[in-house]
């Protein structure tokens, strides 16, 4: 009987999760993707690894941190308007991205870390949603200020976002601890984003209008920073719902 073509069986290696943590029967609504998609991205964890690491140095320069082009200044447009002792709280997405790229190695590396996968969680998860919904309830003063294929590419790219996020209860517990972190991160991130900003202005990302701007009865800030809270109290609750689902299966 002739071998199956090459390219077949490695198709197959790819899609199946021979070698891979086991999926461990969580209910769909905490675990929504496919088994297959999770099986692709544990076994393309490097490259999942690379790709993040790429999107954080994109945001970075999206903030305003320019080594290249050698015209610009080094630091400019966000990063250069914010006092330095809060630029931690400025590149929220490019932070998230470098979690879970940290998240993936160090369970490559045959080390995880548990504080690593929920930060990359509740990180992918919250920016990864709150992007498109900003972009979507400030659609028509976005796409007036910013390139058409670049507002194309953050929504897209930010879902892809939470995509990683569901992988990651293939690989990581999230122990009280680590969500208690995440969520202390967070959380504080919101307040001085959007309510006490501590030193200077609210620190969120620019939106393309005031602060003060009046959008459906109340003011652009209000608006992003709803969607803030709400998402990071949706993380922190699939966060704790991943991780009681997970013992309760252990249990049985």
């Amino acid at each position: 009987m002739a071998s199956p073509p090459a390219s077949s069986s490695g198709l197959r290696r790819l899609l199946s999760g021979d070698g891979l943590p086991e999926r461990e029967g969580l209910p769909r609504w905490v675990a929504p993707l496919p088994t297959w998609l999770e099986n692709v991205g544990l076994r393309l964890a490097w490259a999942v690894v690379a790709i993040n690491l790429l999107g954080t140095a994109f945001g970075f320069w999206y903030y305003g941190f320019h080594p290249i082009p050698l015209s610009d200044p080094l630091v400019t447009w966000q990063f250069a308007a914010e006092p330095v002792v809060m630029w931690p709280f400025v590149p929220d997405s490019p932070l998230a991205t470098l979690f879970i790229a940290l998240a993936f190695a160090s369970w490559k590396l045959g080390r995880p870390n548990e504080y690593l996968g929920a930060l990359a969680f509740f990180g992918c998860w919250k920016l990864g949603l709150w992007t498109p919904y900003v972009l979507t309830a400030f659609a028509d003063a976005f796409l007036a200020t910013t390139w058409g294929p670049l507002y194309a590419f953050l929504f897209v790219s930010h879902l892809a976002m939470v995509v990683e996020a569901f992988v990651l209860h293939r690989i990581f517990d999230f122990p009280t601890r680590a969500v208690a972190v995440a969520l202390a991160w967070y959380g504080f991130n919101d307040v001085v984003d959007y309510f006490v900003p501590i030193v200077g202005d609210p620190h969120h990302t620019s939106l393309p209008l005031a602060d003060g701007a009046a959008v459906a009865g109340t003011t652009a800030l209000q608006v992003a920073a709803a969607g803030a809270v709400v998402l990071t109290f949706l993380a922190t609750f699939f966060a704790l719902a991943t991780r009681v689902e997970k013992e309760r299966l252990r249990r049985r």
